[in-house]
């Protein structure tokens, strides 16, 4: 790890420094380490029902904060500060959610001629890199769920929104003792440094393939990764292909295509094409006459070379891709047609808001294709058939199936990716199982003795 350096942010609007932040020095990282270790057996000791209070005393604290938060967050990541705003109440209903599970969380016992009991205990250091796309929901999801079972926490936010990171830091750090949380400015050097301690007990990261791929090389720590994805969307022929079209837009468009979970893939069938295409035109179009930003122009330029790409190799554009003119991260919606599997646009992750389409035959078809790929975070399937929704769950190798709904779900659902989309429960109550590991107690009564 090379001696402190700058993180320069540019806004993804218009282009102008936002402000630039110094990361951490290798000395800074490893006295944050020491003091992670020492600060950890006394919060593992504070009652479980103290740390659930302390964890809902922090999502107040978010709320009363959350429109000084969506703010840096539109500064930094150009998402909308609407949108931003939400990600911020939803972070704190997370923590809501982990202050009230966290006291009950428990284990399970026996009972034979000694009682054997299991118990949850804190892992111990847990070092949380979260990504920029969702900056407050992710981080509250794995700081609280981690905090609340008692373990202490080195929070690494992105590099592309550091101010964001160090904004969250000052509402939460209010709520905890001092040295149980905290917070890095860095870059991958100073994940690195993090993820390759022998002092680290846990590793939680949600980001790309490549990074979590180095994260498992570097770590002898428990991971939980929550990988790049290329989510496809099977769009059957008995469903109103209008309707169809908006669910496809919002699952590639929202958020400019920039959601762990977006729709990165179309196989859709031949016979309702033309309508189909048509409506997601209309609606590309509709977003267009409103547009988000990418993250930054090196993200935009890569998104235009997987455009790029498929259109020299035989795809057409029916809306956008090309990139506009003047200043910022901008690109429009893109509805591309004739795309194949080979494409980069339908193997690769993109993160954009791109809506590659391929005709398939019949249903048999577009899930075998659908069921391809090294990914395996999330698949929608778009069907009136009972039989065809029953065979899309039990068939699509991924960790996520949703039927008729390219978004939503139960409130405290769980996640768990599969392949090189990551590994470990991200979500819900199962994330309070990842963060802690059990003790089994076999307690016998002594015999011998009159």
């Amino acid at each position: 790890m090379t001696a402190m350096h700058a993180i320069d942010v540019h806004s993804p609007r218009d282009s102008q420094l936002v402000g630039w932040l110094p990361t951490a020095t290798a000395p800074e990282v490893s006295a944050a380490l020491a003091t992670a270790r020492s600060a950890r057996p006394a919060w593992a000791a504070v009652p479980a029902a103290e740390r659930g209070a302390a964890v809902r005393e922090a999502a107040t604290a978010l709320r009363h904060r959350a429109s000084d938060l969506a703010t840096v967050v539109e500064t930094e990541t150009g998402r909308p500060f609407a949108s931003a705003r939400e990600g911020v109440l939803a972070g704190a209903s997370t923590l809501e959610q982990y202050a009230e599970l966290g006291p009950v969380h428990r284990g399970r016992s026996l009972l034979g001629s000694a009682v054997d009991f299991m118990v949850p205990e804190p892992r111990g250091v847990v070092v949380a890199l979260t990504p920029w796309n969702d900056p407050i929901a992710v981080a509250c999801g794995l700081l609280g769920a981690a905090l609340v079972t008692g373990n202490v926490v080195l929070h690494k936010p992105s590099e592309r929104c550091p101010h964001t990171g160090l904004l969250l830091a000052t509402v939460l750090h209010q709520c905890f003792p001092a040295r149980v949380l905290q917070t890095l400015v860095g870059d991958g050097e100073v994940g690195a440094a993090l993820v390759s301690s022998s002092d680290v007990d846990l590793v939680a990261h949600v980001g790309s393939t490549a990074a979590g791929r180095a994260i498992a090389r570097a770590s002898s720590a428990k991971l939980l990764l929550e990988n790049g994805g290329n989510d496809p969307l099977l769009v059957d022929d008995d469903v109103d292909p209008v309707w169809a079209a908006s669910q496809a837009a919002l699952g590639a468009f929202t958020n400019a295509g920039q959601i762990c979970t977006s729709v990165e893939r179309i196989y859709l069938h031949k016979a309702i094409a033309a309508p189909f295409l048509d409506a997601l035109c209309a609606r590309a179009r509709e977003w267009n006459a409103d547009p988000q930003p990418l993250v930054d122009v090196r993200h935009r330029d890569f998104v235009h070379s997987q455009v790029g790409d498929a259109i020299a190799a035989g795809a057409s554009a029916l809306v956008g891709g090309s990139v506009p003119d003047g200043n910022g991260a901008f690109y429009p919606a893109t509805v591309l047609a004739d795309c194949v599997g080979a494409m980069r646009v339908m193997c690769e992750e993109t993160f954009g808001p791109i809506a590659p389409v391929q005709l398939v035959s019949s249903f048999d078809e577009g899930l075998a294709e659908a069921c391809s790929g090294e990914y395996g975070l999330a698949a929608t399937v778009l069907t009136s058939s009972m039989e065809h929704a029953q065979r899309a769950w039990r068939e699509l190798p991924v960790g996520t199936v949703k039927v008729n709904a390219v978004f939503g779900g139960a409130p405290g659902g769980a996640a768990q990716p599969r392949g090189a989309s990551g590994t470990g429960f991200g979500y819900g109550p199962e994330l309070l199982d990842e963060m802690t590991t059990t003790k089994v107690v076999h307690l016998g009564v002594p015999t011998g003795r009159s």
